[in-house]
């Protein structure tokens, strides 16, 4: 094996087995801000899986979301639903999706590469997100991420253009099973307008 795969199961050992760092970790993290720039990945080998470099342009926010569906107002008008359809509604995105638009709008100089999960305890979910900066030479002059610095791929995270959006967007699947969700779901069936 690799040196990160020794490194992605000591991170896995760590949370599975709540260790003493696990618990410390959590508990610094819980106290801190819900968007932190980090000095370096917490689990190097998904952040390298996902194109995290060691270099300058590259940036790295740990961002904090609350657990659950979110709060939703009652009804307070018309007719009384037997529920109001308050609880248990899920939200029509990822929480991995919503981190990685609040990063971006933390750091609005910066576009989203790609995301991963982190941690979980019962009240939040924390996920690490890989940030570059277009403008950088050291970014314009690597070939693996120089067509991020295009025009574009501007505000990629708020059009659902990273892995976690089209994951949410259903633009995952091709093929057989697929065929009404290209562009996408609301203009598949403005097509035939």
């Amino acid at each position: 094996m690799g040196a990160y795969k020794y490194i992605q199961e000591t991170f896995e050992s760590q949370y599975s087995n709540k260790s003493p760092e696990f618990k410390e970790r959590l508990i610094t993290w819980r106290r801190g801000p819900s968007v932190v720039r980090l000095d370096r990945p917490t689990n190097v080998a998904s952040a390298r899986s996902l194109g995290y470099k060691a270099k300058q342009g590259f940036v790295v926010a740990r961002v904090r979301i609350a657990r659950g569906s979110g709060m939703h107002s009652r009804p307070t008008k018309g007719r009384r639903p037997s529920r109001m359809g308050v609880n248990k509604l899920t939200r029509g995105k990822s929480k991995q999706s919503i981190a990685e638009e609040r990063a971006s709008r933390k750091f609005t100089n910066l576009e989203v590469l790609n995301s991963y999960w982190v941690m979980e305890d019962g009240q939040h979910k924390w996920f690490e997100v890989i940030m570059v900066d277009p403008s950088h030479p050291a970014v314009r002059e690597d070939p693996d991420v120089q067509w991020i610095a295009s025009g574009k791929h501007m505000k990629r995270v708020q059009r659902g253009k990273t892995s976690a959006g089209k994951k949410g967007r259903g633009l995952l699947h091709k093929g057989e099973g697929a065929e009404k969700i290209r562009p996408s779901i609301k203009g598949h069936d403005r097509k035939g307008k």
